[in-house]
């Protein structure tokens, strides 16, 4: 019994220190500190062990260090980590500074973890800031004062300002900013002729208002790619005033026309009603002429005279209108 406890002995006691190794280096990121050691970065255990209890991967905060010592930067372990937990990228972070660090830029670990934790990409903020970007902008339509549309097409070299990428505007409000001063620039111009003469004239004048304040670039230089004529606006605005205008005149002479008939019609009505009182008065002349014969008031001589006056003044009507005929006839003929 002795015998068999004692053979079992060593081999529970391998066990347990193989499953020691097992948790010490799964747990104690040993590897890495050997690494880190090696690249000449004092990092201790215990360091490693409290990332684990922080829940930070030891590989993300360790491998960016050993980067920055190699490329000579002075950074420290708990920034990284402290950025890390942010939810910043450390190891492009790192780059970053490394980049600005060979190219001369001065960028402090604090703006960089500011632009990395802002959204933007401190990469290609310090690659722009080296190699300035090209921006082409749409078509800039803006209208001479002779009424000639202008379009231009614009190139803006643009270099990205460190200082102002946390809370400094995009390329949009560049582009808008060159489209605004490029439709300024044209609406100023007496002519189209002369922008087309002097295009560079848009880029000055841009270039003098400033426009890359309180955003996240440096304009270099505004290049005029191209520059198109459009319609001529001026004649298409006269011709649609000519249209409302003579749309305008024409309700007008429609108004008119229709108070006019209305006129007609309500003269012509009472022209019908006064007809009608004249036919209903003469019908009672005869009655009257009966009722005088027969009461005495008039004789046969007076009916008699009242007859020829009768005759000799539809008689002169008829020879009235015969007059105005033959003059109607005259002048048609001299016409």
């Amino acid at each position: 019994m002795d015998l068999e406890i004692t053979q079992i002995a060593p081999i529970i006691i391998i066990a347990l220190i193989l499953i020691f190794l097992v948790i010490l280096f799964t747990f104690v990121p040993v590897a890495l500190w050997i690494s880190a050691l090696a690249a000449g970065v004092k990092v201790g255990l215990l360091t490693l062990v409290g990332m684990r209890l922080r829940r930070v991967i030891p590989s993300r905060v360790i491998n960016p260090l050993i980067k920055a010592y190699k490329a000579g930067l002075d950074v420290s372990t708990n920034q990284l980590e402290s950025h890390y937990l942010a939810g910043g990228n450390v190891d492009r972070v790192v780059n970053a500074l490394i980049a600005a660090h060979r190219a001369d830029i001065t960028l402090p670990f604090e703006r960089a973890a500011a632009i990395d934790l802002a959204g933007r990409n401190i990469i290609e903020a310090v690659q722009m800031s080296v190699n300035p970007k090209v921006i082409e902008t749409p078509f800039i339509a803006g209208i001479a004062m002779d009424g000639i549309e202008v379009k231009a097409l614009a190139r803006i070299t643009v270099r990205a300002n460190i200082d102002r990428l946390v809370g400094g505007a995009g390329e949009e409000t560049v582009i808008a900013r060159v489209g605004e001063g490029g439709i300024s620039t044209i609406g100023g111009s007496e002519t189209h002729k002369q922008v087309l003469e002097n295009p560079d004239s848009i880029s000055h004048t841009v270039l003098a208002k400033g426009l890359d304040a309180g955003t996240a670039f440096e304009i270099l230089s505004i290049d005029i790619a191209d520059v198109d004529i459009g319609k001529n606006i001026g004649a298409i605005l006269q011709t649609d005033q000519a249209m409302a205008d003579k749309n305008i005149a024409q309700a007008k002479a429609e108004e008119r026309r229709a108070m006019a008939v209305a006129l007609e019609q309500e003269m012509t009505a009472r022209v019908e009603e006064m007809r009608a009182f004249v036919v209903e008065a003469e019908a009672e002349v005869p009655k009257a002429l009966a009722e005088a014969l027969r009461s005495g008031n008039m004789g046969v001589m007076d009916y008699m005279n009242y007859q020829n006056i009768d005759a000799d003044t539809n008689m002169r009507g008829t020879i009235g209108n015969d007059s105005k005929k033959d003059q109607k006839i005259d002048n048609e003929d001299k016409k």
